[in-house]
């Protein structure tokens, strides 16, 4: 089911994302560049209603990946087609930037998107979407005419993150780093260390700036040290849970998931 959402960028406005992994930051940026595209071509738009002026050139920087052959760093790469936007758009150009600066330290990364975000608004002056996890940025909005904060909503259930794929005015105050890494299976004992990691950080943040969190680092325990990751009761042993851990759903035809499906429908049925 996709999410249909609204992008405005009349006026040469810089929309500024941010929100979590996975909430769909990336798919809004592509999607509106493409919408772009497919409108300069004479084409219909997945839309119900578009206004798009002319576009006189698109510029992405999204994604990240090294270029072995010629010997430049992921960040290397980020940075010199970062350079090439700032260097080349004009007022009619159209850009989407997605999470500048975040292949180094988090203080020069965050100074090297603040300082692009304010060459594309004043220099450049071009339609952008800009998406990161730097929330400091989101001050600019009242600093600079056209930057617009935008945030892709979350709603927290019982201590789970859900997605809801809305783009919405405002700026997210988390990126939920850790409980997506939760979603992407790391073990518990990580997340719980990385929870308690997190919560001393933010309150030395909160507490003394920068001086209070190198003291919270200093006064950590050690892993080994850290508290035991709850244990989980043991699920009553079924033929269908022993069915599932059984399979391997990359070797399955469709025939056979098939098949599969209904074998586990009849095993999990209760037994009179």
């Amino acid at each position: 089911h996709f999410i249909a959402n609204d992008c405005d960028l009349s006026e040469g406005a810089v929309r500024l994302l941010t929100g979590p992994n996975m909430a769909g930051k990336s798919t809004f940026l592509r999607q509106n560049a493409l919408i772009a595209v497919l409108a300069q071509m004479g084409s219909f738009v997945p839309a119900s209603s578009a206004h798009i002026g002319v576009v006189s050139q698109l510029f992405s920087r999204v994604g990240a990946s090294d270029d072995l052959a010629r010997g430049r760093s992921t960040f290397m790469v980020e940075m010199v087609e970062t350079a090439a936007i700032l260097n080349q758009a004009d007022a009619k150009a159209l850009v989407i930037l997605d999470e500048i600066g975040r292949g180094t330290a988090t203080y020069d990364g965050l100074s090297i998107a603040w300082a692009t975000l304010e060459h594309l608004h004043d220099v450049n002056q071009s339609r952008a979407l800009f998406a990161t996890h730097y929330h400091e940025l989101t001050a600019l909005s009242g600093k600079l005419d056209r930057v617009e904060n935008a945030t892709v909503a979350v709603k927290e259930w019982h201590g789970d993150v859900i997605f809801l794929h809305e783009v919405r005015q405002g700026a997210a105050d988390r990126s939920y780093g850790v409980q997506v890494a939760q979603l992407a299976g790391l073990p518990l004992m990580v997340v719980e260390r990385a929870r308690v990691v997190l919560d001393a950080l933010e309150k030395g943040e909160r507490e003394a700036g920068s001086t209070g969190r190198q003291t919270v680092i200093d006064d950590l325990p050690l892993f080994s040290c850290s508290p035991a990751a709850p244990t989980r009761p043991q699920a009553a042993a079924s033929p269908a849970l022993e069915m599932l851990e059984a399979l391997h759903p990359d070797e399955l035809t469709p025939k056979e998931a098939l098949q599969k499906l209904y074998e586990l429908k009849a095993a999990a049925k209760p037994t009179s």
